[in-house]
């Protein structure tokens, strides 16, 4: 479904560009039709009017809450369904943020994220990615759209440039709080800058080391770490939003002293902040967050060297609601359930503990 799909439903029933206007506006801002200067009654058409409640039924349908998990730190992680049953996570965050997924699973196949595990099942619609925000808009305020849930945006570029244009317009919320997620596509340097909303860019990082970051981030596109830094550069300038670095700490692995000369060499003078995340736990893998003080260290290291650094920790680790974790486990809990009418054994004694591992030996040498 995207949003093309719904302009049509609407001008099918006689909708004119002011009246698509009102119903996209109350949608995506999850508002009664009757909250504006026009009442519905007098403004739209009779044949649109009569279809408002199948019209109201289907946008509210398009995705539904399937299971919640509220984290101590105030956030609540949403599994939502979509009509076709496939799944997909989005997270209401604390200061009136949330996170909404691009794609049913991912294929980049970042070693760290359970999302890569599963491989990518589908794109989503630019209707089903806003519908996300309708969906968390009905349960909280929400002034600011992060699109760094399941998938990868910059693999569904046309649907995600789409939400975010109807987000940032219709749906109110600023430019510079829509933030763009991407492990770094040359696409995305060169649709982002000539898009009508632009949003603010995150570029998933993770470490200065090209070979080391081809093995965290497999199927990643093979860019250069410092081509990458001058590219977020060049768009932070010319929007006027400093890139946000994201970078998952794995102890061990890249938060050495090494990476964070590197870091300060590579921001030294741009227009950035690097945001360091612990590493949220995944059941199954053998990585380890570095310790809260090493943490903060790099945080002041690269401060005293005059780059913007913050320490964040990733939403609900206490539920191990880091992304893709509660959709594993309800895929998980269906297949046991499934296999149990056949087999008892059809699982590993401990689920999705069970499911192998690879590519983390090279990764520790």
């Amino acid at each position: 479904m995207d949003i093309d799909h719904i302009r049509q439903r609407l001008r099918a029933h006689g909708a004119k560009p002011a009246h698509e206007e009102v119903l996209l506006r109350a949608w995506t801002q999850a508002l009664p039709l009757d909250s504006g200067r026009q009442r519905p009654e007098n403004f739209f058409p009779l044949q649109l009017r009569t279809a408002l409640s199948a019209i109201e039924a289907e946008l509210k349908a398009m995705v539904r809450l399937r299971a919640e998990h509220a984290g101590e730190d105030g956030s609540r992680r949403l599994l939502v369904e979509l009509a076709d049953g496939q799944t997909v996570e989005c997270v209401l965050l604390p200061r009136d943020a949330v996170c909404v997924s691009t794609q049913v699973g991912c294929a980049v196949g970042c070693v760290f994220c359970m999302t890569g595990r599963e491989g990518l099942k589908r794109h989503l619609g630019s209707a089903e990615i806003v519908a996300q925000v309708a969906l968390a808009r009905r349960l909280r305020p929400v002034r600011k759209v992060q699109f760094m849930g399941m998938g990868e945006p910059a693999h569904n570029l046309d649907n995600v440039l789409e939400a975010i244009e109807l987000l940032g317009t219709e749906g109110a919320i600023g430019h510079k709080n829509l933030v763009f997620s991407t492990v770094g596509d040359l696409r995305v340097f060169e649709r982002l800058p000539r898009a009508i909303v632009k949003p603010a860019l995150a570029l998933s990082l993770h470490s200065t080391n090209a070979a080391l970051r081809a093995e965290l981030l497999p199927r990643a596109p093979r860019i250069d770490p410092a081509e990458l830094v001058e590219l977020g550069e060049r768009y932070a300038r010319a929007t006027n939003y400093p890139i946000q670095y994201q970078w998952t700490l794995l102890e061990g692995i890249n938060d050495g002293d090494e990476e964070l000369e590197r870091i300060a060499e590579l921001l030294a003078g741009k227009y950035a902040v690097m945001n360091f995340i612990p590493w949220n736990a995944v059941t199954g893998l053998d990585f380890r967050r570095p310790t809260t003080e090493r943490a903060k260290t790099m945080v002041r290291t690269l401060r005293q060297r005059g780059i913007l650094a913050t320490l964040r920790y990733s939403a609900g680790q206490d539920i191990e609601g880091g992304c893709g974790q509660l959709h594993a486990r309800t895929t998980a809990m269906a297949v046991a359930r499934a296999s149990a009418s056949v087999s008892t054994d059809a699982l590993p004694e401990n689920g999705i503990k069970g499911v192998a591992q690879s590519g983390l030996a090279r990764l520790h040498a």
